[in-house]
């Protein structure tokens, strides 16, 4: 399930988009291989026990000899300290345990991969096969892969969760049917902060809920390749190099990303031009390949039946939100953009700290609509040909010269060439981020 998120130059042709998203620094990671995760037969009855661990008393003196002396349903709760290993919750004798640090302050319990050799080095903890397992109250730092990571599950609650400076994603679900990432902060991270990725279609559709986080200082503050029944709400992505993007990719299952709804987020400050100095390690990219955009704040790369409304865009200074169809996916039927709407957000800060350009949208697909947002000043295209209002049925009118401008905003060697700069307002406490220095502030440390 491993993923080159970035596309080779060579591919591009005339009127062809090409992006991807940043590269993956742990390219050697092996994951457990994706299964078709059912819902638990049985809920555990009990009785339960609780576990504690502290490394200094026990009776646990590790996480991991705690979840394997768990039945389903048993709480684990994890002393204050630094705890050095890669956890792993596995199979259907792992259901419904809990596993919890200090929900009040979760940065004094921390999972540090620092020096860790091999498998444990990749995950501070990794859920495969175990549905319903609880999360909360802990810090993931410098692990190889990924922090918190869920994979081949029905249901997961991440609560209370501190990401900073893993290989890959912060907080992570993939290949699983419903799921709660909640009140939690990922930041630095050479992916996303957040992400949830390859979800089953399914019939009777459970959804996944992003409330109430904050993604900063990431190459992407939310990914999300081929994801569906995904909710992300009540939450703020800034300063990442793009907010969020939902994307349809060739390297994971069930393309494109279809039925997720972006509202009532602030999406801000994303112009982070991680290029020219970040503080964690960047790919070393193969002769060709190129990233996402910076300074964009939502883009749909392909995607189906997506709503994003009610949202906060501003001084995202190449784009506030953007639709553009994945002209490079192989499955032609699963290319083009449908029945998404941008509709009732709001733009620019009430005239006060305004995107380079509002919106986007290449004209391409069907279905797709644009009306009732405000405080819109600037469009691509500025004609707004491709747009049409909400609701709207029939072929949207495509633009190659806006497609073409996207990829122009793709492929220079200047990810900030395309930017129009305006002046940020102020909000306490954080640093608007383009250009890292170790004195910045650029977000919480803590939910």
């Amino acid at each position: 399930m491993l993923r080159n998120k970035l596309i080779p130059i060579a591919a591009v042709t005339a009127g062809a988009a090409v992006l991807g998203t940043a590269g993956i620094a742990a390219a050697q990671t092996k994951y457990p291989p994706p299964t078709n995760p059912k819902a638990t037969a049985n809920k555990p009855k009990g009785p339960f026990k609780t576990l504690k661990v502290n490394k200094k008393t026990g009776p646990y003196k590790t996480i991991q000899k705690a979840v394997n002396a768990a039945k389903p349903g048993d709480t684990i709760r994890i002393a204050n300290g630094t705890y050095k290993e890669g956890v792993k919750v596995s199979g259907e004798g792992k259901r419904y345990i809990k596993i919890i640090g200090n929900p009040a302050s979760p940065e004094k319990v921390v999972l540090d991969g620092t020096g860790l050799k091999g498998a444990a080095a990749q995950q501070a903890i990794q859920i495969n096969g175990a549905n319903e397992v609880g999360l909360q109250g802990m810090k993931a730092k410098n692990y190889k892969a990924n922090g918190f990571f869920a994979i081949n599950v029905v249901g997961y609650t991440m609560d209370r969760l501190i990401a900073e400076r893993n290989g890959v994603y912060g907080i992570y679900a993939f290949n699983s049917k419903g799921g709660t990432m909640k009140n939690s902060v990922a930041y630095y991270h050479n992916d996303a902060g957040f992400y949830i990725g390859q979800t089953p279609p399914q019939s009777k559709p459970v959804r996944s809920i992003v409330t109430n986080v904050q993604s900063w200082g990431n190459v992407l503050g939310f990914s999300g390749t081929n994801m569906r029944y995904v909710t992300i709400t009540k939450s703020k992505w800034f300063n990442n190099g793009t907010g969020i993007v939902p994307n349809a990719l060739d390297s994971e299952k069930f393309a494109p990303p279809e039925d997720n709804v972006i509202a009532d987020n602030d999406v801000f400050w994303n112009n982070f031009n991680y290029r020219v100095g970040a503080p964690f390690p960047l790919r070393k990219s193969a002769v060709g390949e190129i990233p996402y955009p910076t300074g964009v704040g939502v883009l749909l790369f392909g995607g189906r039946d997506h709503i994003i409304e009610k949202n906060r865009f501003f001084g995202n200074w190449l784009v506030g939100a953007g639709m553009l169809q994945q002209l490079l996916l192989k499955e032609v039927g699963a290319q083009n953009l449908e029945g998404n709407q941008i509709k009732d957000n709001a733009f620019g800060k009430n005239n006060t700290d305004l995107n380079g350009r509002d919106l986007f949208y290449d004209g391409n697909g069907k279905d797709n609509c644009i009306s009732g947002n405000t405080g819109v000043q600037i469009t691509a295209p500025a004609d707004q040909s491709t747009f049409a209002p909400c609701p709207f049925t029939g072929n949207n009118a495509f633009s190659s010269t806006a497609q073409g401008e996207a990829i122009a905003w793709a492929t220079s060697t200047d990810p900030t060439a395309s930017f129009v700069r305006h002046p940020h307002t102020p909000i306490s406490g954080i640093t608007p981020l383009e250009t890292f220095s170790k004195t910045g502030n650029y977000g919480p440390k803590t939910p």
